[in-house]
């Protein structure tokens, strides 16, 4: 039986097309991060190779294109303006630089929606991200994921469920 014809199971959450958009988008930070890739070869990479394809063996979710290129060319285009958000976010003796480059590509992305992504609801976006953090990580990187976007949504939007820090 396929997971189509299980309605309503609740077991398997599938990503929906934001949601592999969100996850490819903080994928290609990472690459750029790491291999120095530039905008444009790595957004037809993913749309030509990756987003709704097999790659490896394994079968990358169909995405929404329009959402991921909007993430990616967002968080490059503002990177400037997104980073000094997630610093005053860190705790002092955790600097971005501290970080590693996939959890520096999901604090930008969930930042630069923050910021910029008005129209999508703070806990759709601090949940997505701390999925995707969950899918790369199994210890205190999802909660710093949470905190960090708990910190910035309450500072930016005026919403949020942590204490402020005094």
């Amino acid at each position: 039986m396929s997971s189509s014809e299980d309605k309503g199971q609740p077991a398997v959450r599938h990503a929906n097309k934001r949601g592999a958009a969100r996850l490819a988008a903080v994928q290609a930070l990472y690459q750029m991060d790491v291999a120095g890739s530039g905008l444009l070869e790595i957004t037809a990479e993913y749309e030509a190779f990756r987003l709704g394809k097999e790659v490896d063996g394994a079968l990358y979710r169909e995405a929404d294109a329009q959402w991921f290129r909007a993430i990616l060319s967002g968080v490059v285009e503002n990177q400037k303006t997104v980073d000094p958000v997630i610093r005053q976010a860190l705790t002092e003796d955790w600097p971005l630089s501290r970080l590693d480059s996939t959890l520096r590509a999901i604090l930008r992305a969930g930042v630069y929606e923050l910021m910029k992504r008005q129209d999508v609801p703070v806990a759709v976006i601090v949940s997505e991200y701390v999925d995707i953090a969950k899918a790369f990580y199994e210890d205190d990187e999802p909660k710093l994921v949470n905190a960090v976007l708990d910190r910035v949504s309450r500072k930016l939007r005026g919403e949020g469920k942590g204490k402020d820090a005094t």
